[in-house]
């Protein structure tokens, strides 16, 4: 036998193990950690609230791949003074009370989580300038009752067109919603988001940032407009932000950039159907499977309306909503 090693001798079965310290299960206690929220993430730093004191922070190592959005309650350790160049770290995220989230595209498996922690979604459409896309007012609807949020339509530049013809759609939903106009008063809108935390959703060009600029006048968010050649408008904001309402009440919006397309891979139909209990108590007999489309046989909603127990203007709106997962949105 050749080599370097004789079969006597021990470094022939057992290599050498490497000197390196023992792993133990023990995680630091973090005891000194305080609570701060998310209010904005910008290529993997993050700007806090600790306090009222604007705080910058990174992602500890242990929270891996563990997303971290705006809204999130989190527990921070490190320089938490918002001072100039100091950087704490985030160390623990906080159970989300509710989750925002939608995909790419309804083929995309993928879930993006937009914001947490939010109460209610307020979707902003303009009736003109450019013009409404109920498709994706739909869809933000099913986004908002898949999440548990209370959704509120926002509808802007009333002084260009009558809010009416969109209204009556939703309507039969039971969807809240308030009209504004440039310059109008917003005492409506600010007692539908006071004590509340919002986001706000909408495609460019509708008005958002102005909206948010009226109700934050130091929020300084950059106002877009609308291509006269597309009718499409130009994104202005680039990340989700956080703003703190005044107030006596106070409130929270989260001012999201503006969207082209919402997917909902992610919304089954059983999930959507319980936002709605007074339809969902009449799908109890429905067969096993059953979506409760308009194309499904034997669907209690059906029955129901044969029957006048249910109002045939909110069966066919719900299922417009349910039809929206898988319809284009433009």
């Amino acid at each position: 036998m050749s080599g370097r090693y004789s079969e006597h001798d021990h470094e022939h079965y057992e290599r050498p193990r490497r000197r390196t310290r023992p792993r133990t299960k023990e995680r630091p206690s973090y005891d000194d950690a305080v609570d701060a929220v998310v209010v904005t993430v910008d290529r993997g730093r993050f700007t806090l609230l600790v306090d009222g004191a604007v705080v910058m922070a990174m992602k500890a190592r242990p929270l891996g791949r563990k997303g971290v959005v705006v809204g999130d309650r989190v527990r921070v350790v490190g320089d938490t003074s918002g001072a100039d160049g100091s950087l704490a770290r985030i160390v623990e995220v906080h159970e989300r009370e509710t989750v925002l989230r939608r995909t790419a595209d309804d083929d995309d498996p993928v879930e993006r989580v937009i914001v947490s922690n939010a109460s209610q979604l307020v979707v902003v459409a303009a009736l003109a300038d450019p013009e409404p896309r109920p498709r994706l007012i739909d869809r933000a609807l099913v986004a908002a009752y898949d999440a548990g949020m209370q959704p509120l339509l926002c509808l802007t530049k009333s002084d260009l067109r009558d809010p009416e013809t969109l209204l009556v759609t939703y309507r039969s939903l039971g969807v809240p919603w308030v009209v504004t106009r440039r310059g109008g008063d917003l005492a409506e809108v600010r007692e539908r988001l006071e004590g509340r935390t919002s986001v706000l959703v909408g495609h460019s060009g509708v008005g958002k940032s102005t909206l948010v600029n009226a109700l934050v006048p130091d929020a300084h968010r950059e106002v877009g407009h609308v291509n006269a050649v597309t009718g499409r408008g130009r994104h202005t904001s680039t990340s989700a932000y956080m703003l703190a309402l005044p107030g006596e009440r106070g409130g929270w919006i989260i001012d999201t950039p503006g969207i082209r397309s919402f997917g909902l891979a992610h919304v089954q139909p059983e999930h959507l159907i319980e936002a709605f209990p007074d339809l969902d108590e009449m799908t109890e007999d429905c067969p096993r499977g059953c979506t409760h489309g308009e194309d499904e046989p034997e669907c209690g909603l059906d029955d129901a309306v044969a029957a006048g127990h249910a109002d045939p203007e909110r069966v066919s709106s719900f299922r417009r909503l349910l039809a929206a997962r898988s319809a284009p949105d433009h």
